[in-house]
């Protein structure tokens, strides 16, 4: 996700400011140890307004990291929620948007032991439209393995644990695929490297417990509860691998990715090599709510002007 046009002005430390005045030092505790946490947040235009979706459900997954981590946190939910519709007012966006908050670890020194360092936060706001280029997804079974709970908490979105999804991704499109499936430390099916994933198998719906290492997607929520509105069963449980190879369909969820269907895994077609219907049912319904045409979740949606 390259950024081709930074914005015209981000938010750091309770204030908004212009984008190149905003700075960090080199002895940022978080650039060297990976001390910090974050969010993905998307924005979508409708007839009138840009709205933010689920908007308060990130920030209450942003401050349960934070304190996984002992990052003391001065903003409240109703702050950063403020905080954020201002900058993108100040930006003048009207279009998708993809929002960043990130809270971290300040300079403080050298050394693990970040006691009485300052924890500081910034928000960033871009125009963004899509994760994934393509329609359809070449994916492979990565050679890298999911951390596990027992090594750094998964449930929490933490920059430090992304260094594991760097590696199966960076392995995934250098060996000519679009993205990785990462197995858990036991052999199960855990996630994409930056997406929760789903198999459809006689209309049923399966995706692994959270046993397996999985960050508890609000994209994965909100499919489920689409899921069950179209009145398609849906399994939590440990998925195995070969399970992958004899599904009918297969798909991810993230903010980022939305919903996209993963056609071929390991050189061996899923289902047809088509979208299936299940798939294209849910992400009907996906673009329906995120847009604002599904009046039974509005209250997902947070306007913006």
């Amino acid at each position: 996700m390259l950024i081709k046009n930074e914005p015209k002005f981000v938010w750091q430390n309770g204030r908004i400011i212009k984008w190149n005045e905003s700075k960090i030092s080199l002895l940022t505790h978080a650039l060297h140890y990976g001390t910090a946490v974050f969010e993905g947040i998307r924005a979508y235009p409708s007839k009138d307004n840009l709205n933010i979706f689920r908007l308060k459900e990130h920030l209450k997954r942003l401050l349960f990291s934070a304190k996984v981590y002992f990052l003391s946190n001065e903003y409240t939910i109703k702050e950063m929620s403020k905080s954020i519709i201002n900058l993108i007012q100040k930006n003048n966006f009207h279009k998708k948007t993809y929002i960043r908050p990130l809270i971290y670890v300040g300079d403080g020194g050298i050394g693990l032991n970040f006691t009485g360092f300052p924890i500081e936060t910034a928000i960033i706001a871009i125009p963004f439209t899509h994760y994934f280029l393509k329609s359809k997804l070449r994916v492979k079974v990565s050679t890298w393995r999911k951390i596990s709970h027992d090594s750094n908490p998964a449930m929490a979105k933490a920059s430090g644990n992304y260094l594991n999804s760097v590696l199966g991704k960076l392995e995934a499109i250098r060996d000519g695929y679009d993205e990785a499936i990462m197995l858990d430390q036991r052999g199960f099916v855990s996630e994409g490297t930056g997406e929760n994933i789903f198999l459809v198998k006689n209309k049923i719906i399966y995706t692994p417990a959270v046993s397996s290492s999985i960050l508890l997607g609000i994209t994965r929520d909100t499919v489920i509860t689409l899921a069950n509105d179209l009145g398609y069963k849906i399994i939590e449980r440990e998925i195995d691998r070969a399970e992958l190879y004899d599904c009918d369909e297969a798909f991810f969820t993230g903010t980022a990715a939305e919903i996209a269907p993963i056609t071929e895994l390991d050189n061996r077609l899923i289902g047809d090599g088509k979208i299936g219907i299940v798939s294209g049912n849910l992400r009907d319904a996906y673009i329906q709510t995120i847009e604002g045409k599904n009046d039974k979740y509005n209250e997902w949606l947070t306007k913006v002007y």
